[in-house]
């Protein structure tokens, strides 16, 4: 009989903005890069802004500015 394990799996994600990017390090090493040219808020953001961010199903989740982005 297999075991269900329903407890959810925390993912780590590791978020840089360099040079005018918005990098995204997955726990397993991929990398995703966004020019911020995409995101008009986040391009805006001052810092505390874009550190204010969680992990969701989808991707990640800027509260101050109620923005999401897919990975």
């Amino acid at each position: 009989m297999p075991l269900l394990n329903t407890r959810r799996q925390e993912k780590k994600v590791k978020v840089t903005f360099n040079d005018g990017l918005l990098l995204v390090e997955k726990d397993d090493g991929k990398q995703q890069v966004f020019p911020l040219e995409w995101f008009p808020k986040l391009l805006d953001a001052n810092e505390e802004e874009r550190a204010d961010w969680t992990q969701t199903d989808t991707g990640i989740r800027f509260n101050v500015l109620d923005m999401d982005v897919t990975l």
